[in-house]
């Protein structure tokens, strides 16, 4: 007999941490059920495009990779997920008049059986009300291919709905995985290898709240970092209200909670912060910030920022600017302002033009780089647990990232890939660190 021929699929990702967490599951479901996974470049008979909506950059190479798949294939099979397919759904089936399957973000755990199928989706859509949601999706991770640490989605969706922010209406409101079910998946990366797993969702901060009886991030945190003392634990992100005096301290006493932050600004000025709506004015970000180095002087602050908000004159910019020059921060994630239909801002007056954007932009990414330089010149000279990664760089050195998220290359065997090493920092060259096995 002849053996029956695998189905050859494509995948790729655009966006969030989530996101790639998702289409790890995508990868895991679809090798269970032998389907053969081949680059998205190469013809295949599947095409699965994972959609980011963040910004309007982010829709137009959603839409790009839609073209691409068609284009190699016209008569393959193409699923797209994610948050573009789930806010612009009717634009996805106008790209072609090629058959489409649209696999909304409350759908995603039935997606591999979707896109195997042997039903013709004939624009056929997998949506139903977001909003309304109450479950996250089941969506059980096995390896993340290439990936030398795992990523684990504790939370998916947003209650906050930022003036600016189309998420909440992509991803709908705020839904947590149970603890044993979270506790299980990191079972399976220790399974697996994985000496670092990163914790990460929409709004992670506000996991557990919706669950019953109510858990918070902390409790998982403790529970999880004692349960496996062997795996490096990091966390994605943090709104400014949600680093509690309890989460710096159980950071200071577990050795295998990393010290890294990575918490959003967005603006400086109160006037524009409150147009954002978020939360929280400028003295309270930077009496956050303060406290922070002030108990772990040694971690990695990132912080997101928002240039170019409607309304954003000025004197608005230099107050975000001059705030970031004064706190001890680590790195800027800089982003100009874009207009997303179906937001509050996007009806609003004032907007900036592009070009001033382009140059605040500019002005913040050469903060980032001096900011960057001084915390990495700082710990110079140290010697740093470092989770060592791949050579895949120009120097064939291996790479990999310190407790406190410094790049760091390093003259090492291959066989030393996925290790945690002892390394000094020696140098710092053109922005990069270099260093040796202590």
């Amino acid at each position: 007999m002849t053996p029956q021929k695998k189905t050859k699929v494509a995948l790729t990702t655009l966006g969030c941490k989530v996101n790639q967490f998702e289409s790890a599951s995508f990868l895991s479901g679809l090798e269970e059920r032998g389907a053969q996974i081949v680059p998205f470049s190469n013809e295949a008979d599947v095409y699965i495009i994972n959609t980011c909506a963040v910004t309007a950059k982010a829709g137009a190479q959603s839409r790009q990779m839609i073209r691409r798949a068609l284009k190699t294939n016209p008569d393959a099979r193409l699923v797209v997920t994610g948050c573009y397919s789930q806010v612009a759904a009717h634009d996805v089936m106008e790209i072609g008049d090629w058959s489409i399957c649209i696999v909304g973000n409350g759908y995603k755990h039935r997606l591999v059986e979707i896109a195997l199928s042997d039903r013709q989706c004939d624009l056929e859509m997998h949506m139903g009300d977001i909003g309304s949601r109450k479950k996250i999706c089941p969506l059980p991770v096995r390896r993340f291919p290439g990936r030398t640490r795992a990523y684990l989605k504790l939370q998916d969706g947003c209650n906050n709905f930022c003036s600016y922010c189309i998420v909440p209406y992509a991803r709908g409101r705020s839904r947590s995985l149970e603890p044993q079910d979270a506790l299980e998946q990191i079972a399976v990366f220790a399974g697996e290898g994985y000496r670092e797993i990163v914790l990460t969702g929409i709004n992670v901060g506000k996991y557990g709240l919706d669950l019953s009886p109510p858990t918070r991030l902390l409790h998982f945190i403790d529970r999880a970092t004692a349960a496996y003392p062997h795996i490096r634990f990091r966390l994605s992100s943090l709104e400014p209200n949600e680093a509690e005096d309890e989460l710096l301290r159980l950071m200071v006493e577990r050795e295998n909670f990393m010290p890294h932050f990575h918490i959003p600004l967005q603006s400086g000025d109160d006037t524009i912060l409150k147009e954002m709506n978020r939360r929280y004015r400028a003295k309270d970000f930077a009496g956050l910030i303060s406290k922070i180095h002030d108990i772990l002087p040694h971690a990695a602050i990132g912080v997101d920022v928002l240039v170019g908000f409607p309304g954003e004159d000025e004197a608005a910019f230099a107050g975000t600017r001059s705030l970031l020059e004064e706190l001890p921060v680590t790195y800027l994630h800089v982003f100009p302002y874009s207009r997303r239909e179906g937001t509050l801002t996007a009806r609003m007056t004032g907007h900036v033009g592009g070009k001033i954007k382009q140059e605040r932009v500019a002005q913040l990414r050469e903060l980032d780089r001096r900011k960057k330089a001084a915390f990495y010149g700082r710990n110079l000279g140290g010697e740093h647990l470092v989770l060592a990664e791949n050579k895949k760089n120009h120097f064939k050195l291996m790479r990999g990232f310190t407790e406190n998220y410094i790049p760091v290359f390093f003259p090492a065997s291959d066989s030393m890939s996925n290790e945690l090493v002892k390394i000094t920092l020696e140098r710092l060259e053109d922005g990069l660190v270099f260093g040796r096995i202590s």
